[in-house]
């Protein structure tokens, strides 16, 4: 099934996504293009799903005390543009003409700081565990309307954190799915410019 999406391309928010605006972010350096889709993994607890801590954490409102591995990052600052949970349901905490705090110290095609030329896309999801099918219809959904409006973006240009953070991070992880996932993309990409596959 493929999920209808729509990003506004001059506020860069979706149209269906639920809104949670995170303080965290700031503008893209002036001239920078994006052109890069950075997928991510995150559960908090790690291994635990649900529980609305993923959106407290990039709205800088983790307690410390609702769980003893929360004391080690709620004073981080980091968000994403979009999180994708385990029922395929989007939000979205940054405008994707903004740029947010998602990739920390990173290198791609030569270039640092992959913040600036990104878009952040979170999956609610571990190094141990398999995506579930509504994450991929979503994501495929999302990552077709990107490359719509973004000329610099393509199926080729979608790279996980550990792709350009190869000594600090494993996401999305060994059970992230990249055949389905390009495939899943040439579908809704196809079906976006009503065309048959």
């Amino acid at each position: 099934m493929i999920v209808k999406n729509r990003l506004d391309p001059v506020s860069g928010w979706f149209e269906d996504a639920e809104k949670r605006a995170s303080p965290n972010f700031d503008a893209r350096p002036a001239g920078i293009e994006v052109d890069l889709i950075v997928l991510h993994a995150i559960s908090l607890p790690p291994g635990v799903f649900g529980g609305g801590y993923i959106h407290e954490f990039f709205l800088n409102r983790l307690r410390n005390s609702a769980h003893p591995y929360f004391a080690e990052i709620a004073a981080l600052r980091v968000s994403a543009h979009l999180l994708i949970d385990r029922a395929g349901d989007l939000t979205q905490f940054v405008s994707t003409h903004a740029r947010a705090w998602h990739c920390g110290d990173s290198r791609h095609a030569g270039r640092v700081a992959c913040n600036d030329f990104s878009i952040g896309v979170e999956l609610e999801g571990c190094d141990e565990q398999e995506f579930t099918g509504q994450q991929y219809g979503r994501l495929n959904a999302v990552l077709s309307e990107l490359v719509r409006v973004y000329p610099g973006l393509t199926a080729d240009t979608i790279v996980g954190h550990s792709d350009i953070a190869p000594a600090r991070k494993t996401d999305p992880g060994p059970f992230f799915d990249w055949d389905r996932m390009r495939s899943g993309l040439g579908d809704a990409m196809a079906a976006a410019s009503g065309l048959c596959r």
